[in-house]
């Protein structure tokens, strides 16, 4: 029995078999081969299991999104089973006898330049699905991959650490905890975690030896036990019956209002980071969803999501929600959450850098496209629109003045849309906070994003996990800026709220009650927790 501590980035106890994700270094060497007739069999064996990933990924994409955004994985599907590119691989394989992930590098790099190059704006298109089927195929062959569609039983999942895109593709169902050797207690895979509510860990010296052996995740004790006995295991076992019986406590929370005892009413809603996170929200009894991060559908993508699939999962959502509002942030990429497709250049301070509304307002069509996809999925639910990073008045005139325009096109085209749609500013930066009362006038809500307002007031970079001693979201300073963010909403006439991480902190609840906060939103698992806290109150 084996010991290993790291950081608690969301407690609980999980108890399983450990599954390492082996992730590729994307290094492909060319090597002299002898054996054609294995090299040939190994890419076969490894395009089988590509599609088979891309089989899972579609019937993934289509329970979350609909058909228009699962329809990507089905086209991989047929151009690795097309007769050119197979063929061009298998006769370098044979002609040059080199190893079949340098063939595949070399073909893919070939097609995709050849596509590149063409008139027809469909065609150029598809350079970018020709190096991913081919960046796929690749990892495949070296051994990679690791997806947890792959899993035959829910499993504790370990990495050297996760990106957003490969959290946003896991199999959530297969995964019962998430431990990482680095990472930190803010990122988006404790984000995830604490979504899913199931234990996580960061910073954990956990050997490279121990996939498939049984463990357990203590995440009061920020513990993993690999290999325990069978005295240990049948401890853990009994306390998490007991932590079972918790939640059973707490869900007899669902159904009452979330209101003080002096009458005070809180709108408690959850943050989402997909169509298929909304069940948990529902699970939970959110008033709303104070937070859909839609950039998690530009990280699902191999390519620019489509009007037409942003259209179906904003949709799907507000469908869903039947009636209650669902506030969507528009597109928050850049700083940790990169996608190669949108070509940003390498920063020196990627966090203060070219990010959320700026690249919207610098990308317009981009802009508009997400923009049209809400307003039409606006008539078919309770949708609010939300703009991110904000740090100035002229950037949320402009986005409100590109939203006007939108919705002239659309009327000229007689589309129905909510006319009358709530729009609001996430305050995450001291400069959003010190001109609230400028602000107020524009829009009709603010939700802080108390995660990114950390970072900013305390000059801390909040991924960075050396700093995190230093990175203190009870800061005086950040207090009574939220302070400063409600009472200025409040002289407006306008309603505010937290959607970060803060948000379902309980040392906090009081606190912000008090303060006048008119909505938290949080994890869906928080929800009931909370709801509790504040129908304790006085």
């Amino acid at each position: 029995m084996e010991k290993y501590t790291g950081k608690a980035a969301y407690q609980g106890i999980a108890i399983g078999k450990i599954a390492e994700m082996v992730k590729s270094d994307g290094t492909v060497r060319r090597e002299h081969i002898d054996d054609v007739d294995a090299e040939l069999a190994r890419l076969a064996a490894a395009k089988e299991q590509a599609i088979d990933e891309l089989q899972a990924l579609y019937d993934k994409a289509l329970k979350d999104v609909g058909e228009a955004h699962a329809e990507i994985f089905q086209v991989h599907q047929m151009m690795l089973d097309d007769d050119d590119y197979n063929e061009s691989i298998e006769e370098m394989i044979k002609e040059q006898k080199v190893n079949a992930e340098f063939a595949v590098a070399t073909t893919g790099d070939n097609f995709a330049e050849m596509f590149a190059s063409m008139d027809d704006e469909y065609m150029r298109g598809r350079a970018a699905d020709i190096k991913d089927i081919s960046t796929r195929l690749v990892t495949d062959l070296q051994g990679g991959g690791g997806s947890a569609n792959a899993f035959t039983e829910p499993v504790i999942l370990v990495a050297d650490d996760l990106a957003p895109s490969e959290t946003v593709q896991l199999d959530k169902a297969m995964v019962l905890s998430f431990v990482t050797r680095a990472g930190s207690t803010n990122s988006h895979t404790a984000i995830l975690a604490r979504t899913m509510n199931i234990p996580a860990l960061v910073q954990v010296p956990i050997p490279k030896d121990v996939n498939g052996k049984m463990a357990i995740v203590d995440g009061m004790k920020s513990t993993v036990i690999v290999d325990p006995d069978e005295k240990t295991l049948a401890e853990y076992k009994a306390l998490q019956e007991k932590e079972i019986e918790k939640k059973k406590l707490l869900n007899e929370m669902k159904g009452k209002d979330t209101v003080t005892k002096s009458g005070r009413h809180i709108k408690l809603y959850g943050n989402i980071g997909g169509v298929g996170d909304v069940a948990y929200v529902l699970e939970n009894d959110a008033a709303g969803i104070g937070l859909f991060r839609s950039e998690f559908l530009y990280l699902q993508n191999e390519d620019y999501p489509t009007e037409e699939q942003q259209f179906q999962a904003y949709k799907k959502v507000a469908e869903l929600m039947a009636g209650k509002q669902v506030i969507i942030r528009t597109l928050d990429i850049g700083a940790d959450k990169q996608i190669d497709y949108f070509k940003l250049d390498k920063e020196e301070n990627p966090a203060l850098g070219f990010r959320a509304v700026r690249i919207c307002l610098e990308r317009d069509e981009i802009f508009r496209t997400q923009l049209r996809a809400l307003l039409r999925a606006s008539a078919f639910g309770n949708i609010a629109i939300m703009f991110p990073m904000i740090a100035s008045k002229w950037e949320v005139e402009t986005c409100l003045k590109t939203l006007e325009s939108v919705k002239h096109e659309l009327m000229a085209k007689d589309v129905p849309f909510k006319k009358d749609i709530s729009v609001g500013i996430m305050v995450e930066t001291p400069a959003s906070v010190l001109i609230a009362d400028e602000l107020a006038e524009l829009v009709d809500f603010f939700s802080i994003g108390t995660n990114d307002l950390t970072q900013y007031t305390l000059a801390i970079d909040r991924q960075n996990q050396k700093l995190e001693r230093f990175f203190d979201a009870h800061h005086p300073a950040v207090l009574k800026a939220i302070q400063m963010t409600i009472d200025a909403a409040h002289r407006h006439g306008i309603w505010a709220g937290i959607c970060g991480e803060l948000g379902a902190d309980p040392e906090l609840t009081e606190t912000f009650v008090k303060m006048g906060i008119d909505e938290l939103s949080m994890s869906p698992s928080s929800i009931l927790r909370t709801r509790k806290a504040i129908r304790d109150m006085d």
